[in-house]
């Protein structure tokens, strides 16, 4: 049997055990891009499993096409919650992965995107790369909504294929705005700092 996006979500959230909290922050069809930290290969789907319907199916979540693309069952899953494959190693002057994004999503869809790049084993949150400080330069309308996702790096530990089935929690902050004349670093580590201040709360 195919599976299909809705019982993949309904498989994600399942193993996940994953808890949804909205702190000053609203469900909204609105485009928005979703920050969070980094550290596990379930994130992308746990995160847009446990959106709302109508805004998960104009959400999509950016993901490292050298990962997803890695076989028969990733490549269809990957398409069943419509990701958007990012090509880590071969990235082309004149198609930046930023201009890719923002050229996907048009005027109606959502990002799930990761700031630190790759997974990050350490308790500590990684330095955040420049692609979420250009998307907001480029598109100042979008809301940059910061995200904490706790305990996913147990329910699929870095090495493992099989998810152990344990409670996690996706916490889903107030938004976030480049401000004009703001510095790249400053922007930054502003963001960082809103995804950690969610860990806290």
């Amino acid at each position: 049997m195919a599976i299909t996006g809705p019982l993949l979500a309904t498989i994600a959230k399942f193993v996940s055990g994953a808890s949804v909290r909205w702190i000053d922050c609203q469900p909204d069809t609105c485009q928005r891009v979703y920050f969070a930290n980094h550290t596990s290969h379930l994130d992308a789907l746990v995160l847009w499993s446990c959106l709302p319907k109508e805004i998960r199916v104009r959400t999509r979540a950016v993901a490292a096409r050298d990962y997803w693309e890695k076989g028969p069952i990733r490549r269809h899953m990957a398409r069943s919650f419509n990701v958007l494959l990012i090509d880590r190693k071969e990235i082309k002057v004149h198609r930046s992965p930023v201009q890719m994004m923002l050229q996907e999503i048009g005027e109606r869809d959502s990002l799930i995107v990761f700031p630190e790049g790759s997974r990050n084993t350490q308790e500590e949150l990684g330095e955040f790369k420049s692609g979420l400080y250009y998307m907001g330069k480029k598109r100042p309308d979008l809301e940059l909504v910061p995200v904490y996702m706790e305990n996913l790096n147990r329910v699929l530990p870095r090495g493992e294929v099989l998810p152990v089935p344990l409670l996690s929690c996706i916490t889903i902050g107030p938004p976030i705005w480049l401000e004009v004349g703001e510095p790249k670093n400053d922007f930054l580590n502003r963001a960082r700092d809103a995804v950690r201040r969610l860990r806290d709360l």
